[in-house]
């Protein structure tokens, strides 16, 4: 015990032993003692010394000190020494180190050790084991030791954890710990575990951490909460940034509708303490996570739905409009809002409705774009308006029509401040951000939307007194043109980019907008002579914009100016700047590194407000032109004329390619029809052989009952008187229903030879009608006897129906008689007394296939009968089909008849004309005194002639 007093500070007679031969003694005492009191004195030494002689204390002790973790499990006060030692000498503690070269020291140092601690995986496995000891002197240093090697060496600790059986689950239940310290602690252990490793994410998650870590942020106060309700939020970040399978989990398990208290700050929001607004930022970033444009597009729409639907967009839009609220969460909450409303519509409709708690009220678009044109507002606050409004417009062709028509003369208020009032404000100012910032918002107005881009070529600005209205896109180009005149020297580049910009986006695929710019006779010399001056590095860009510019005019000309057509402005380029260097401009656009910084994605976060240059949207703008402009620059009239003529080749090969679609659908549709109708006709033929197959077991077996009934009827002999009284009955009974039968059949064969001579004489009447059609054209008479002779056919038609009707009856009456019959029979059988003998038998045998017979024949007679029905029927269609080809060729002789009397009419107008012409000319003859014979004249002369030529034939006889 004297060497622990000299070593913990007691007086010692001699010289003191050095540091590094104190800790080697005590690393022999803990490795040779076997009283467990003397090894907790020689680790407690160890510890109080680890920190002023941490090197010497890691290099010799380590291994002492694990195996003490792993035999001395019973004792937890030498448990924890054990286990603080290890701390100090890994733990990279900065308060007490000044300098950067100590700092990187002790940072060396404790990644040495950590490594010779991970060496073996079982030492940490061993820790991990440990932290189930419910004792606070074991778990909360071994917590601490495994959050200092999560810090040195987080990857190979999260790799040796995530194998560790029950690894992640030992550490989740320190959320669960009754003391704050340990689950405090915890929740640092977790952030340090779950930094960049998806696995361990998704482990910790559905281990229920979600839960606990939202119900520890209630607990503690939410928003109002302390350091606690911070670390708890960044463990969250950690567990939802990057992870779409988190992400899901936390919208599936509704976790996002108890984010929405986190927001209500209340009314009073003077005094603001630093952690709430930490608190704050952390929460509005969390909501950023789940809805962020990185996200695929599904889970962000889900997500803004959800916020949508809770009310959590409602309340993050009170913080909006709220007053008092610091200038940084104001920022962050713009921010927030911007991505939970980015290409959800009902989102932005809810956005629009937004009014603003002021006197009169204002829209809440109007109030942000009053900040955002504003050159006395923060920088950040700026930039974030502006990634609201676009985030406003993305997608919404609606929102956009709506910007746009506050611009339009008809729906201008001049009592009320509209967003496009203050946005051509902040274009034209002298601030040239302003400029930057309106001009990037306008050209998000016409994004995709070719109608807007044609209805802002109707807005008109007033400049001066006593000078007309000029249009805002011939403004813009004054702008450019005049730019030493208007602009501040400082802050050209960063104006004429925007006024670039937004004419690129306005004019692109829009070839009217090509046409009014192109119509300004001063725009293509300003653009060219651009071009090709060589001028500094900070214009290179503006010669960059100038040449997409007039690239664009080219792409989308439509050839509707004579002097700006698509071949004159190259052969402009070809002469005056050159097709080399235009294509060299062109393509410093997408060199600038300021290009690829706002590629990266859509908000716009800048150091400084001069280096604010691209826009995201625009920087997709060029991507998709640059190459098209390039070829469009480069091919030659007879190469575009190749193109249109393979463009029209293609077009006519698609109609073909989609007529033959369209046959193939109809051949499909066909096909499946006739495959349909075949799986039907093939059911009926199954269900009409099942029928067949069934009536024909039901014959099989009526015969086999006959069989039997022979059968009994011949072996059995029993009583007489009983049983011939019973025959005679039954014999009678026959008789009287064959007799009846037999008149039935007679009276139907004389309703058959009826018929017969019913359907000759109509036979010959429609001979005779067919004659008298074919010698006659006049049909009325006709006619009436055809309507006749069908409602005679109709009458025999009806006839022969009644007449099946009344044989199926009989049929049916015969079978009820045959099924008597053998009832009766076997009435007999099972009747009689046994005194029946052998002559009675065969009597009664003759007389049953004497019936037998005449049923038989009775059946051949109903048969022939169904066969003569069945020809009648066939006479009957016949004689139908007749009177039909009858009447159509009657019909055809009238149209004939008709035709012929229309000719003749036509031929006597014809003649009267004629003769109406003849006799005008006779009488102008007789007028102008030429002799002319009438008809009568002609045929007094006539008639003389033939009385002289008969007097002569008298007389010659004579």
């Amino acid at each position: 015990m004297n060497f622990f007093r000299g070593v913990i500070g007691g007086q010692a007679a001699g010289p003191q032993p050095s540091g590094a031969e104190t800790i080697q003694k005590l690393c022999d005492r803990v490795a040779s003692s076997t009283l467990l009191e003397d090894r907790r004195d020689a680790v407690r030494a160890l510890k109080s010394l680890s920190k002023k002689y941490r090197m010497e204390v890691g290099t010799q002790a380590m291994d002492h000190l694990i195996n003490i973790l792993q035999t001395d499990r019973s004792d937890s006060e030498i448990l924890g020494y054990a286990l603080d030692t290890l701390y100090n000498i890994i733990c990279n503690d900065e308060e007490e180190e000044q300098d950067e070269n100590a700092q990187k020291q002790a940072d060396d140092l404790g990644a040495l050790f950590t490594d010779k601690f991970i060496q073996d995986p079982e030492h940490v496995t061993l820790l991990l084991t440990l932290l189930e000891e419910f004792d606070f002197h074991v778990r909360w240093p071994g917590v601490k030791l495994l959050t200092a090697l999560l810090k040195n060496q987080g990857v190979q600790l999260q790799g040796v954890i995530l194998v560790s059986p029950m690894g992640v689950s030992r550490l989740m239940d320190l959320l669960a710990d009754s003391r704050e310290v340990i689950r405090n602690d915890g929740l640092l252990l977790l952030q340090q575990l779950t930094k960049g490793n998806a696995a361990i994410q998704k482990i910790v998650a559905f281990e229920n951490a979600f839960e606990r870590l939202l119900d520890i942020i209630t607990e503690e106060g939410s928003s109002d909460g302390g350091i606690v309700v911070e670390d708890c939020l960044l463990l969250l970040l950690n567990l939802l940034k990057n992870n779409s399978s988190n992400q899901n989990f936390f919208k599936e398990g509704s976790y996002i509708q108890r984010m929405k208290p986190w927001f209500e700050v209340g009314d009073d929001n003077s005094g603001w303490s630093a952690q709430k607004v930490t608190n704050l930022h952390l929460m509005l970033q969390l909501v950023r996570v789940m809805v962020s444009p990185v996200n695929s597009p599904g889970a962000t729409a889900s997500c803004q739905k959800s916020m949508y639907q809770c009310g959590l967009l409602q309340q993050l839009c009170t913080i909006l409009m709220a007053t008092g609220v610091p200038a940084d969460i104001l920022t962050e909450t713009i921010n927030t809002v911007s991505e939970v409303i980015r290409g959800s519509q009902v989102n932005q409709d809810y956005f629009a409705s937004v009014n603003a708690p002021s006197n009169p009220p204002r829209p809440a678009i109007v109030v942000l774009l009053m900040s955002m044109v504003n050159e006395r507002q923060p920088f950040v606050l700026r930039c974030a308006v502006l990634y609201c409004f676009q985030c406003f417009l993305y997608k919404n062709q609606k929102g956009q029509g709506e910007i746009v028509a506050t611009l339009l003369p008809s729906t201008i208020d001049a009592n009320s401040i509209s967003a496009g009032q203050l946005l051509c404000g902040g274009l034209f100012s002298a601030d040239s951000l302003s400029n930057w910032c309106a001009a990037v918002a306008l050209a998000h107005a016409l994004q995709d939307n070719l109608t807007q881009k044609e209805q802002l070529l109707r807005v008109q600005l007033a400049t001066s007194l006593g000078k007309p209205p000029v249009s805002l896109l011939q403004q813009c180009t004054n702008i450019l043109s005049q730019g030493d005149k208007i602009i501040r020297r400082g802050s050209k580049v960063q104006t004429r980019v925007g006024l670039l910009m937004l004419l690129c986006t306005w004019i692109s695929n829009c070839p009217i907008a090509v046409t009014h710019f192109l119509h300004n006779q001063e725009n293509v010399p300003f653009l060219t002579a651009q071009i090709s001056e060589n001028l500094g590095e900070d214009e290179r860009l503006v010669q960059g914009l100038c040449a997409l510019l007039l690239g664009i005019c080219i792409y989308y000309n439509d050839n509707s100016l004579e002097n700006y057509t698509k071949e004159k402005l190259k052969q402009l380029i070809e002469k005056r700047i050159g097709k080399e260097n235009f294509v060299e401009k062109l393509g410093f656009i997408t060199k600038h590194e300021l290009y690829s910084r706002a590629a990266q994605k859509p908000q716009p976060v800048f150091p400084s407000p001069e280096q604010m240059l691209f826009d995201h949207e625009f920087t997709k703008l060029v991507k998709e032109l640059e190459g098209v402009i390039t070829k469009a620059v480069h091919k030659s009239s007879e190469e575009e004329k190749k193109e249109e003529e393979v463009k029209k080749t293609l077009e006519q090969h698609d109609n073909i390619v989609t007529q033959y679609k369209e046959l193939i659908r109809e051949q499909d549709s066909q096909i499946q029809e006739l495959k349909e109708q075949v799986a039907s006709m093939t059911s009926q033929n199954e269900q009409k052989q099942a029928t067949i197959t069934q009536q024909l077991s039901q014959i099989q077996q009526h015969k086999d009952q006959y069989n039997i009934l022979k059968l009994k009827l011949g072996k059995e002999n029993q009583s007489q008187s009983n049983s011939q009284g019973d025959v005679s009955q039954v014999n009678g009974l026959q008789t009287e229903e064959l007799t009846q039968l037999r008149e039935e059949v007679e009276e139907l064969r004389k309703q058959h030879t009826l018929l017969q001579t019913q359907l000759d004489d109509k036979d010959a009447l429609i001979n005779t009608l067919r004659s008298e059609a074919a010698q006659t054209a006049e049909g009325s008479a006709g006619g009436s006897e055809n309507t006749e002779l069908l409602k005679e056919l109709e009458a025999l038609r009806s006839q022969v129906q009644s007449q099946s009707t009344e044989i199926n009856q009989l049929q049916t009456e015969r079978e009820e008689l045959l099924r008597r019959a053998e009832a009766g029979s076997s009435d007999v059988v099972h009747s009689s007394d046994g005194s029946l003998d052998s002559a009675k038998m065969a009597e009664l045998e003759s007389r049953l296939a004497a019936q037998m017979t005449e049923t038989e024949r009775l059946k051949e007679e109903t048969k022939s009968l169904s066969g003569s029905r069945a020809d009648l029927e066939q006479q009957l269609a016949s004689a139908t089909s007749t009177v039909a080809i009858l009447q159509t060729e009657k019909a055809k002789l009238q149209t004939e008849v008709q035709e012929s009397k229309k000719e003749q009419d036509d031929l006597l107008m014809l003649l009267a004309d004629q003769d109406q012409k003849i006799h005008s000319l006779k009488q102008k003859l007789k007028d102008l005194g030429e002799t002319v014979e009438d008809e009568d004249d002609l045929d007094a002369r006539e008639q003389t002639d033939d009385d002289e030529e008969e007097e002569e034939e008298e007389e010659d006889e004579d």
